[in-house]
């Protein structure tokens, strides 16, 4: 696995051996981007589950101000900890031993993106989707990784479904303020 592209592209990313950590291939995450190209340059993003931290690492290689990282596997935290030394982002990311329906319902900040990528079918859209629209940002975006026999909702907790994206058997579900939508 590697950066894509931006200050840190080429460079090879540790990940963890199993099962435990899916992490995200080329074309979803460039598709992911994409998305999110206008909205990344600056930005604060939260990378939840982060597993080897390979989605924040790229948004901050983009361009984005800050990333942090979440998740609560220490093997995960210690490979997000070398990645991060490894491409050079330090000072510019936070990493947390948290699991993600804590950290989404005590966070302080406003995150302008939000990647969640939760073990597939779980009920994890359930749980943390409503917990979302107190730390994003106005204008912000929440990009949720699924599988297809997870269905979210259009409308949940202050949020609205923008847009379904399908890469094979990967969603991407994107998500913005109610307000934001309106606009």
């Amino acid at each position: 696995m590697r950066v894509i592209t931006g200050t840190a592209r080429g460079r090879k990313l540790l990940t963890l051996d199993g099962n435990d950590v899916r992490p995200t291939s080329d074309m979803v995450k460039e598709a992911v981007f994409s998305i999110i190209h206008f909205q990344l340059p600056y930005a604060n993003v939260a990378d939840v589950f982060a597993g080897c931290g390979q989605m924040g690492i790229e948004a901050l290689s983009r361009g984005a101000k800050k990333v942090t990282f979440v998740d609560n596997s220490k093997a995960s935290l210690d490979v997000i900890r070398q990645n991060i030394q490894t491409t050079g982002f330090t000072r510019q990311s936070n990493v947390i031993a948290s699991d993600a329906e804590s950290f989404l319902a005590h966070a302080v900040e406003k995150y302008d993106i939000i990647f969640l990528d939760p073990p597939y079918n779980q009920g994890y859209g359930e749980k943390l989707l409503p917990l979302l629209a107190r730390p994003l940002a106005d204008d912000g975006i929440v990009l949720f990784e699924h599988g297809k026999d997870e269905p979210l909702p259009d409308r949940v907790g202050g949020l609205v479904k923008k847009k379904d994206y399908r890469y094979g058997k990967i969603y991407v579900t994107s998500y913005v303020k109610e307000e934001a939508a309106e606009e």
